[in-house]
């Protein structure tokens, strides 16, 4: 049977994972205690197990891939098993390129291909909701909706 150590690293080949998910699934593999601590103190001696460094591919991933906004990011990277302090680093360190009005912008474009316009109030509720669950900022929210509303308003 291969050694806790050997099966963190195979799992660590595969993807990036950060503490807390490879003591999970090794305790998972019922492997005792004491051999979770040495594989991941040997792991991260190595740098082949680093929180910050999953806490940033991650919080890229949400941010470029996803395109989701700040909050929800930070949401991810924690629910991963991060420490808060690390979370918060690697998501302000990813954000801090970012455009995140843009971002909003995107999707409500995205989001607004299917409705008409934002003179509905059902629609606004619903768009400022799923705006909101991306992860975006409420007030940038709120104001890029306004913006769009008085901008259709000018197109007639």
């Amino acid at each position: 049977m291969a050694s806790a150590y050997v099966t963190g690293l195979r799992m660590l080949a595969r993807r990036e994972l950060c503490e807390a998910q490879v003591r999970t699934r090794l305790a998972r593999r019922q492997f005792e205690s004491d051999d979770i601590e040495e594989a991941i103190t040997r792991l991260q001696r190595e740098r082949a197990l680093d929180d910050r460094r999953t806490a940033l591919a991650c919080a890229r991933t949400e941010a470029h891939v996803k395109r989701h906004g700040r909050l929800r990011a930070l949401r991810q990277v924690e629910m991963l098993g991060i420490a808060r302090d690390v979370a918060r680093a690697a998501v302000a360190e990813v954000f801090g390129d970012l455009d995140e009005d843009q971002l909003i912008e995107q999707a409500l474009s995205r989001r607004l291909r299917h409705d008409a316009s934002l003179e509905e109030a059902t629609v606004v509720r619903r768009v400022h909701r799923y705006l909101l669950a991306q992860g975006f900022d409420a007030a940038r929210v709120h104001a890029a909706i306004r913006s769009r509303a008085k901008h259709a308003g000018h197109d007639d």
